[in-house]
């Protein structure tokens, strides 16, 4: 029997076909040129945008504290000059009001400064005489019974000073509270305090009745008193006193939140619109085709999720969220910083 042969011409359609449909799905995934995504906007158009509010926004600092038995507080000069002490007697109880220890003198003009009531005079942080500016402790003293006692850092120090007048709220953990705390004295660290020495003992005048009168019997050179220390250095603290009423427990932890300034009616924006800090920063004005410009602006309070523009805007415009991108500082040959700055203050 003679083999059978297949033509060609039987396979050669679908053959062709399978090979078209190969090319066609090659076709399809090739990488040469990146498919256009309609959700995806082009670069640099505004995703999110802002409109300045006005609101009423205050910056509080919250201490961590707790409840001591006499606390030692400072004195500040309330005007700057010479410091002049006085003399004090040893005092007999807790003095029910103020104790005036020294007057400052400013030309030619006294101003009197005062222990207040419930407090003794602790000692002197400054030499008799001295020249002392505004602000500055010139005398220690120690409140008699309980007040609340919270540590300062340094980066908290110039805040709490502008508001050292104002109102404390503390809180007992697991006690009383919140109630209104009277703050004491000042916040600066305070140097060892010191009590000024006796002066010596001056001899009775003998009356004299004719003749020469007998000389003195010699006495031994006594080595003069030395100024006892009256109260240790401190470091940077804020001193507050509770209520009468209010129950206190030496020791207790306390929590204590002290407003350090407020802007009424204030205009914001939120703090991811603005770049910068330390009271100047930028922001990106949309305009109505979309378009950017970098504005600098004036900047006061925040509370974390919306600061102040005291100046820079109108409080009409529309404003792109996340605010601009501060170029870098240029890099000098030493890899030192020349200029510019970065983002900050968010």
């Amino acid at each position: 029997m003679a083999a059978r042969t297949v033509a060609p011409a039987a396979v050669a359609p679908a053959a062709i076909a399978l090979v078209a449909t190969a090319l066609a799905a090659t076709a399809c995934t090739s990488t040469g040129g990146e498919p256009l995504d309609p959700g995806l906007a082009p670069r640099g158009t505004v995703q999110t945008t802002a409109k300045p509010t006005r609101q009423d926004l205050s910056n509080e600092v919250s201490l961590t504290g707790k409840v001591t038995m006499n606390p030692v507080f400072g004195i500040a000069a309330p005007v700057a000059g010479q410091v002049r002490y006085l003399t004090l007697p040893e005092p007999t109880g807790t003095p029910t009001k103020p104790t005036r220890f020294a007057t400052v003198w400013l030309d030619g003009a006294p101003t009197n400064v005062d222990v207040p009531a419930g407090a003794v005079f602790g000692g002197r942080l400054v030499d008799d005489r001295a020249t002392v500016t505004a602000g500055m402790p010139i005398a220690s003293a120690k409140h008699g019974g309980y007040g609340i006692v919270a540590d300062i850092s340094g980066e908290q120090a110039y805040r709490i000073a502008d508001a050292a007048q104002g109102v404390v709220q503390a809180q007992i953990k697991n006690g009383p509270g919140p109630f209104a705390c009277t703050l004491l004295g000042t916040i600066a660290a305070l140097p060892t305090g010191t009590v000024p020495a006796e002066p010596p003992a001056q001899e009775p005048e003998t009356p004299q009745t004719g003749g020469t009168a007998p000389a003195p019997p010699q006495r031994e050179p006594q080595a003069e008193p030395r100024p006892e220390s009256s109260s240790e250095p401190t470091g940077l603290r804020l001193v507050c006193t509770a209520p009468a009423d209010v129950k206190l427990i030496n020791g207790a932890a306390a929590t204590l939140e002290l407003v350090t300034a407020t802007a009424p009616n204030a205009l914001v924006v939120p703090v991811e619109a603005v770049a910068g800090g330390q009271g100047r920063g930028k922001v990106d004005v949309v305009g109505g085709d979309g378009s950017r410009e970098t504005r600098d602006v004036e900047l006061g309070l925040t509370d974390g999720k919306v600061v102040e523009i005291r100046s820079g805007l109108t409080g009409d415009e529309t404003l792109a969220v996340p605010g601009p991108n501060l170029p870098p500082a240029d890099q000098g040959q030493d890899g030192s910083r020349q200029g510019g700055s970065g983002a900050g203050g968010r």
